[in-house]
């Protein structure tokens, strides 16, 4: 994959950590749509965004929508405006116009925001966890690695 010109951010690690969001964003994007080409099912759970592979895409698209949000919040940077996610039964045609739209969202917030404010303070997050803006950038690079490395697993046992 090219890497975009991402510009110049005042904290370096950031910068590195926007593009590895987005370089596991699409990787996950891909494996999603292996795993909905062979109509991968995903294990019984009461879990709402787990219950289809489409409800699994639209919560990894809402978390990134949601961790971009949260870390301009916190920051009191200006909203990111990006759109609400689509609902599950129009994620999958939906999908890759999204996807494009959240990555392109994601690529300068952060820009000129100085090292310094990534390591401290902590917020709570919405689901009641404290993070720094650095770990937050972490997280939201792990969750779409997480999810592909689940639908990878799953690809590998139904095939």
């Amino acid at each position: 994959m090219a890497e975009l010109d991402f510009g110049t951010y005042k904290y370096n690690g950031a910068r590195a950590l926007v593009i590895l969001h987005e370089r596991y964003m699409r990787t996950c994007l891909r494996t999603w749509q292996e795993a909905k080409r062979l109509d991968i099912k995903l294990p019984v759970t009461n879990d709402g965004d787990y219950q289809s592979l489409d409800t699994l895409l639209r919560h990894i698209l809402r978390a990134s929508r949601g961790y971009l949000t949260w870390m301009c919040e916190q920051l009191n940077l200006p909203d990111p405006e990006i759109e609400k996610t689509p609902v599950a039964n129009r994620i999958a045609a939906e999908a890759e116009n999204h996807l494009a739209h959240l990555l392109d969202k994601w690529r300068s917030p952060l820009a000129g925001v100085e090292e310094e404010h990534f390591h401290n303070p902590t917020y709570l997050s919405r689901w009641g966890t404290a993070y720094c803006i650095d770990a937050m950038l972490e997280h939201a690079v792990m969750h779409p690695i997480r999810h592909e490395f689940q639908l990878r697993n799953l690809i590998s046992t139904a095939t």
